[in-house]
């Protein structure tokens, strides 16, 4: 029989073809020429085709029940049956036996199919079935017996010892192979004990250590060891954990105790975090460190490198391309006096300038700072929207402003043109003040000018959102950064002091 959905595709490739039937039945390989003409007369009158052929049964109910009881009351013989009554056919019979008795029909096994195992294949299956991981049954297909025979083999040869049929010769000889198959089966089931127990090492090491699968147990630490052995304690005893870790019992009772104590450096660990928070996540461990050590706190520099790397205390670095000023050869340069010698024995000394641009969403602004060569500390600074010359010359006026009778420092800076103009020549002679230039392109000749532009971005600019800020608060929070920088941020190479706070000590033992 075909279904609708063949049936409605025959049609359609036989009108698709012209109504060709031997390319529609050669293309399909189905149906006959006789059954693919009735299918279209059907359709061309009805304009389609009915779902199911109706059901004719040739036998009546009374003659199934007749049939199945016969076969029941006469040795359950399918040829038989059909021979006696003549009809139906074997394979209709067996239907009608497993729809009106389900379960009655049983498939006789000849005599000699048992005895065409050999003794050691009927070992080998009854080994496989005592060691078995799935069910009997499927034991029993893979050796081609049923699950019967299979449990029969086995109480053959470790219950009843020697089969009826044997010599009595051979009790002996049957006996201790009875008792080589049993201390076989408890070598594998030991073999498999350890296997489980290895793979269940691997699997919670995966879990609980996120090592690898092909990690070797042995190659791990006592501490991790303890771990898996505390995990895998409800399963396995503690003495294979440790013969298969290869751990000695000392070693994972001390682990254990360590294990259940308190963590160390929680309240240091505390200290650190609002420490790098209270600076802007601006300090790195070293400065860190002597904060600790100036609130009492005695702890090794790589101990607070360590807690910080822990707990991701990492100051933010990101570098931009560098604003440029220069505009040519507006008037002629002078010479490198400092000639990278940013060492100064006392304050006023080297004066170091330079500007640099941040760009945020709201606009640009332009930073031109004054710094001292003696400590770092920024003598003045203007911030503005333009990089004009009176960003520069306000500057140069305020750093003038605050200098004492007699002290005509040396101002280093690039070839950019605020530091050509007239107006800045003007000023720096009329206060006596010494012009210094970095040869052209060259940023190393004024690297602590440029590492004072790196620190400042990296610790107030960099890794920001500036999205809803105005550049007016914007070149309010620079101005906040560099009073924190001259008052508050602490310098290694001061002791631990800030610029203000040194210059104070300073004056204060004088």
């Amino acid at each position: 029989m075909y279904s609708y959905e063949d049936r409605m595709r025959a049609i359609a490739l036989y009108i698709q073809y012209d109504r060709s039937a031997a390319r529609a039945i050669r293309e399909l390989g189905y149906p006959s020429r006789k059954a693919l003409y009735g299918w279209c007369r059907e359709y061309d009158r009805l304009g389609d085709l009915h779902n199911a052929y109706p059901e004719k049964s040739r036998y009546s109910a009374k003659q199934k029940q007749a049939a199945v009881e016969y076969f029941l009351e006469h040795g359950r013989n399918i040829s038989g049956t059909v021979r006696k009554l003549g009809y139906p056919s074997r394979t209709l019979l067996a239907t009608w036996i497993e729809e009106l008795r389900p379960g009655e029909r049983k498939i006789p096994i000849k005599a000699g199919n048992a005895l065409s195992f050999s003794e050691e294949q009927k070992r080998r299956a009854v080994i496989a079935l005592c060691s078995r991981d799935g069910s009997a049954e499927s034991v029993a297909t893979s050796v081609g017996v049923s699950r019967q025979m299979l449990y029969a083999w086995k109480r053959e040869l470790l219950e009843r010892g020697v089969p009826t049929r044997m010599s009595r010769k051979k009790d002996h000889s049957l006996s201790d192979d009875r008792d080589e198959l049993r201390r076989e089966v408890e070598a594998l089931q030991k073999q498999i004990h350890q296997l489980q127990l290895e793979h269940d090492i691997l699997e919670k090491a995966n879990e609980l250590l996120k090592k690898g699968q092909g990690i070797s147990p042995r190659n791990l630490t006592n501490r991790e060891k303890t771990l898996l052995i505390d995990a895998l304690s409800p399963i396995y005893s503690q003495s294979e954990l440790l013969a298969q870790l290869e751990m000695a019992r000392s070693s994972y009772f001390y682990h254990r105790v360590c294990l259940r104590l308190p963590p160390k450096y929680v309240e240091l660990r505390r200290t650190i975090i609002s420490v790098f928070d209270a600076n802007k996540r601006r300090y790195g461990y070293r400065r860190v460190h002597i904060m600790l050590h100036r609130d009492g706190i005695r702890v090794s520099e790589k101990v607070v490198r360590r807690i910080m790397a822990e707990e991701a205390l990492i100051v933010c670095t990101r570098r931009r391309r560098c604003y440029s000023s220069y505009a040519g050869e507006i008037s002629p340069a002078v010479e490198n006096l400092l000639n990278r010698d940013f060492h100064a024995e006392v304050p006023n000394e080297k004066w170091l300038t330079d500007i640099t641009e941040f760009q945020i969403p709201a606009g640009k602004a332009y930073l031109s700072p004054m710094l001292d060569c003696f400590d770092g500390m920024v003598v003045s600074w203007t911030i503005g929207t333009s990089p004009d010359a009176e960003l520069a010359n306000t500057m140069l006026e305020m750093a003038i402003a605050g200098l004492r009778a007699g002290q005509h420092p040396i101002v280093h800076s690039d070839r950019g043109s605020h530091y050509r103009w007239p107006g800045w020549i003007e000023r720096m002679h009329q206060a006596g003040l010494t012009r210094s230039m970095s040869k052209k392109g060259c940023t190393p000749d004024n690297a602590a000018c440029e590492g004072f532009f790196g620190r400042l971005k990296n610790e107030m600019f960099y890794n920001r959102t500036w999205t809803n800020t105005t550049v007016q608060e914007f070149i309010g929070q620079v101005d906040e950064y560099i009073r924190w920088y001259n008052e508050g941020r602490i310098k290694l190479k001061l002791g631990g002091l800030s610029p203000a706070e040194y210059r104070r000590a300073l004056q204060s033992a004088v």
